[in-house]
């Protein structure tokens, strides 16, 4: 394997020490093969939200697997979880489900290009939105140019239709749709961005994309592979009041098991085949396995629905511990927190864009992190990810970390 591992920030190269091997998890904890407990705020990168393992969804799955694992064939539980996201999430009146959040992201774009008619769209720079091609770009020399590739292996063909602008830079977008007048497909946003670290919306942010996309007459697409089913039964879009042409789903919406979704406005969905001209397929689409898992996980939440609240107090508590030993150590640290999304920034600028963001001290993050894993606190081990808090963090669990973190020295 590339690295030693199957996905690059598992090697922990930016925190500088080996990655733990894990041998299983229950709850709120995790277990690595040398037998060390520790309490995860990684959550699988966020569908943990009810924690590992919970006893209702693993019943549901192993009775899944009894059954089969794939049939490359229509199942009804793909027909129960694409309602129950429906119900939850209105602006998705038709799902397609896919095996990933890349996956999802990917055809999303694909059906907006159809659907419009037009090949360019613009995403934000420090947004991520899975390792397609066309995404997997940074902004070129001038501040507002055709992106570049990202990754060594991708065209620059394939990113020359990938516009960048600025998270909670209005102007970047107003100058991009100018520059490109009846060019652009979509906007492409996470709501919320949660990979660069977590970066709130401005006021009004969120509201001047779906306007000046209604004026230009591209689509909006919100990317909720982190945000949906997290900050809320109705993801961020309800949390904010705003409705996407378009959203994306990832692994949250099957418990953890490889799954993700795309869906919106029934008038773009039905581009797709077998009803329209926008070619997307999968054999495990709808896998029946994940499905189970998803149907149960969305179940729960939706009769739960103050699960959110007890979330957002948990965070909090683990907020004011580090403000609190920042203050103690007079030391500059700046955290954003929405729900049950927490990040730290070790930078004495409000962290509102990329720019705030990349200014944050990642080595002062690494020696915080690897205090932190000493102490049985498992965090993300980079600093440009975020904290998951879960329901099964129990008052103890939140009680030690606040107590870890208010005994690390973070500047030694």
């Amino acid at each position: 394997m590339p690295g030693g591992v199957n996905s690059p920030v598992r090697a922990f190269g930016a925190v500088g020490r080996n990655p733990l091997f894990i041998e299983k998890a229950k709850g709120s904890k995790i277990y690595d093969v040398d037998g060390n407990e520790y309490i995860d705020y990684v959550c699988s990168w966020g569908p943990g939200i009810l924690g590992h393992a919970h006893d209702e969804v693993i019943e549901e799955v192993m009775k899944a697997v009894s059954d089969g694992l794939t049939f490359g064939a229509p199942t009804k539980k793909e027909v129960i979880l694409t309602e129950l996201v429906s119900e939850l999430m209105p602006s998705m009146e038709m799902v397609r489900l896919v095996s990933s959040g890349t996956e999802a992201v990917m055809s999303a774009i694909r059906t907006a290009r159809g659907y419009t008619g037009r090949d360019k769209i613009i995403k934000f720079k420090g947004c991520y939105h899975g390792h397609s091609d066309g995404l997997l770009v940074k902004a070129g020399s001038a501040a507002l140019t055709t992106a570049v590739p990202d990754s060594a292996g991708v065209p620059r063909s394939y990113t020359e239709n990938t516009l960048i602008a600025y998270y909670n830079d209005k102007d970047s977008v107003r100058e991009l749709f100018e520059m490109n007048k009846g060019q652009i497909a979509a906007i492409i946003v996470e709501p919320v961005a949660a990979n660069m670290g977590v970066v709130l919306p401005q006021e009004g942010f969120l509201e001047f994309l779906r306007e000046i996309t209604l004026e230009n007459d591209a689509l909006l697409i919100f990317d909720e592979v982190i945000t949906g089913f997290r900050l809320g039964l109705d993801g961020a879009q309800g949390y904010y009041h705003i409705t996407p042409d378009l959203t994306t789903l990832g692994k949250i919406i099957g418990g953890g098991m490889p799954i993700g979704a795309y869906g919106g406005k029934k008038e773009i969905m039905q581009m797709v085949s077998p009803v329209g001209p926008v070619y997307q397929a999968g054999t495990l689409s709808g896998n029946p396995v994940a499905t189970a898992a998803g149907i149960k996980t969305l179940d729960i939440l939706k009769n739960n629905p103050l699960f959110y609240q007890e979330l957002d107090k948990k965070a909090k508590r683990i907020v004011a511990a580090i403000t609190e030993r920042a203050k103690l150590m007079d030391k500059e640290i700046k955290v954003n927190q929405i729900g049950s999304l927490i990040c730290s920034f070790f930078t004495k600028e409000n962290v509102v864009d990329y720019q705030s963001a990349v200014s944050s001290d990642t080595k002062e993050y690494a020696k915080y992190f690897n205090e932190m894993l000493e102490k049985g606190i498992y965090l993300a081990p980079a600093q440009f990810e975020a904290m998951f808090v879960s329901v099964a963090h129990s008052d103890q669990d939140i009680r030690k970390t606040c107590e870890a973190i208010l005994s690390t020295t973070i500047d030694k």
